[in-house]
């Protein structure tokens, strides 16, 4: 369980205690009660099993793909994967690899609906960019129309592990990944994976060029 989702839990016992007080109603009691064992759900956060697969990039975010195509970066060309979270979802945010932190870059933004192709540049969101030795993934903690808070607990320079809890997006939002030219893509658009637990890609061992196979559509 994140501790948000006892302290929302809490605020809204205090408010059931004083409707109860105020007003002895059973139906007025139940929306702060209901409410709070939502939140106490919402921020649930459930163990994983991490594959130790040696390559294996691993979901961030539990959610749906709805997009993966190639985009060109100043490092060349990568496969991008977006991955929609509905209010329903976990919400807790892992390391798609292990390795070094190099980047970590809060932007503030707007808070489209998560599902535009726009949100990926005028939202508020936070990139993370991760060296896994011999190559880079970057992913995006990207808000939503809901989502009006993002948080990420890593700095540059911090060692991660595959699969490691590094923050959440609050309510229904989206996470992109930004993986290497040279990867076999174990996903499709409209899978669902699971945060830590899913595989999303194989670094092809060894990287010979800008290839990639698997089904992006």
């Amino acid at each position: 369980m994140v501790r948000d989702g006892y302290f929302y839990a809490l605020g809204l016992g205090v408010v059931a205690a004083i409707v109860w007080l105020l007003t002895h109603s059973y139906l007025l009691l139940a929306l702060p009660l209901l409410l709070a064992v939502f939140f106490l759900w919402f921020f649930r956060d459930p163990e994983r099993v991490i594959p130790a697969g040696p390559g294996q990039i691993v979901s961030p975010a539990d959610g749906v793909v709805t997009d993966a195509e190639w985009i060109e970066t100043t490092a060349g060309s990568r496969l991008r994967l977006s991955i929609f979270l509905n209010v329903f979802d976990v919400h807790v945010n892992r390391s798609p690899v292990a390795g070094v932190v190099k980047l970590v870059e809060f932007r503030k933004g707007e808070f489209l609906n998560a599902m535009k192709a726009e949100s990926v540049l005028n939202n508020e969101q936070t990139l993370i960019v991760i060296d896994a030795g011999g190559y880079e993934v970057s992913f995006k903690q990207i808000a939503g129309l809901l989502a009006r808070r993002i948080v990420c607990n890593l700095k540059s320079g911090d060692r991660v592990e595959r699969g490691q809890r590094m923050g959440l997006i609050k309510f229904g939002s989206r996470t992109d990944v930004l993986l290497p030219a040279e990867v076999n893509l174990k996903v499709k658009v409209g899978s669902r994976v699971r945060g830590g637990s899913s595989v999303l890609a194989e670094v092809a061992e060894p990287a010979n060029g800008p290839t990639a196979t698997g089904v992006v559509s």
